[in-house]
């Protein structure tokens, strides 16, 4: 009887530990919104904005602006594929999307991998309070986007 209890109880808390893909991707939801880029350079301002289309699959757009011009656009998305979460960017001017698959994720924070990729190869972004850093990296190269939720 007892090993049964503990066997049961064992069991319980490793199903507890499986989240399905949807949960992982409803953690997701505080992405969703405009981010004010803080930290673009001189002369330059820049803005990501994510909006939720279903509960797999929210769609973004990041700017950046020179003087109000946009000089580079590209189309974002995350969503579930299959069993997997994949963090997948357009950019004008190239072919072709490109996948990233998510490799971690914590209540405000998540990592996108994608090692046969030229660069980046890894996308990270951690949320902390108001504030957003993306950081986008890959061979010894890395570049932070910070942000801030903007209120427009």
């Amino acid at each position: 009887m007892i090993i049964s209890v503990v066997f049961s109880l064992g069991m319980m808390n490793l199903a507890k530990g499986q989240e399905s893909t949807t949960q992982k991707f409803k953690k997701l939801e505080w992405l969703i919104g405009k981010w004010q880029r803080t930290n673009s350079k001189p002369g330059q301002s820049g803005y990501e904005n994510w909006t939720k289309v279903s509960e797999t699959r929210f769609i973004g757009k990041g700017v950046t602006l020179k003087e109000k011009i946009p000089v580079f656009t590209e189309e974002l998305e995350l969503s579930i594929k299959g069993d997997d979460i994949f963090y997948t960017v357009v950019v004008t001017g190239e072919p072709k999307p490109v996948d990233f698959k998510l490799t971690a994720i914590g209540k405000d924070a998540f990592v996108c991998e994608n090692p046969e990729h030229d660069f980046p190869k890894k996308i990270a972004y951690k949320r902390t309070g108001k504030t957003v850093k993306a950081i986008v990296s890959g061979d010894g190269k890395s570049l932070d986007y910070n942000f801030t939720r903007s209120h427009d």
